[in-house]
């Protein structure tokens, strides 16, 4: 579905659903939809490992098998946000879940899809078993230095493209290993109850790799993506151009 957030045309959730695992989901907005707006149509959705407790618990992992096919009704290309509303590499999704998941993936290449994961050492683990296509993007949130490691097991993954979500910027990055490394995602925390963003952290941020997204507030584009009179929305690789479409002739539904 369309979305405000800045850094990507579409959301794709498929999977719904997670658990918390370091500071940076404290305020995990995708866990206050499941309890609020959501919680009556995640309710009516069986869990992947089903239980009484997870039945009862809408941000328990889902799996919705309708939603897979959605990829191939955008008539233009897009870049993607996969699972907004959970973690590709949850444990509780099986191989065969997320084959599914990549099999859609790698049969829309005129999508760029970003996978963004907490959980970058089952990634790696999982890595032989799935096709990173060129147009697969594999990412890793690194809120703050106490969980720099998963950029160390990111590097470990044969992708096109591999991205940072410093997303809610949560203290300074400025000892992060950036190599192999194509993009970052930097932003402060939205939401009621958001922590603060030190300007100095982005500004640390920007001198490593030149990207800035947002500054974070109430709203999310309370900040704005300005830093030092300057907007930062550079990509590492353009979408494909409408009129190459041709290249990807049957992918996309008439």
């Amino acid at each position: 579905m369309a979305t405000r957030i800045e850094w990507t045309d579409e959301t794709w959730n498929p999977m719904t659903g997670c658990t918390k695992i370091s500071a940076g989901c404290d305020n995990c907005y995708a866990f206050t939809l499941a309890q609020t707006k959501t919680r009556d149509a995640y309710l009516r959705q069986l869990p992947v490992k089903d239980t009484p407790e997870n039945r009862a618990e809408p941000f328990a992992p889902r799996f919705w098998e309708e939603r897979l096919m959605k990829p191939y009704s955008w008539r233009t290309p897009k870049r993607v946000f996969v699972n907004s509303m959970s973690d590709v590499f949850h444990a509780h999704f099986s191989l065969e879940q997320i084959q599914r998941v990549f099999d859609v993936m790698n049969d829309n290449l005129q999508h760029q899809f970003q996978v963004l994961t907490k959980r970058p050492e089952r990634a790696v683990r999982l890595a032989e078993h799935l096709m990173f296509t060129p147009n697969i993007w594999i990412g890793t949130s690194i809120e703050n230095m106490d969980v720099a490691r998963r950029a160390d097991a990111l590097r470990q993954i044969d992708a096109d493209v591999r991205f940072i979500s410093a997303e809610p910027l949560l203290g300074s990055l400025d000892l992060l290993n950036l190599e192999g490394i194509h993009w970052v995602i930097g932003g402060g925390e939205s939401g009621a109850g958001f922590r603060k963003c030190d300007p100095d952290w982005a500004r640390g941020l920007r001198d490593s790799c030149r990207r800035q997204k947002q500054w974070g507030g109430r709203t999310p584009k309370a900040g704005g993506r300005e830093l030092d009179k300057r907007e930062w929305n550079e990509y590492p690789v353009p979408l494909p151009d409408p009129a190459e479409l041709e290249l990807f002739e049957g992918v996309a539904v008439a």
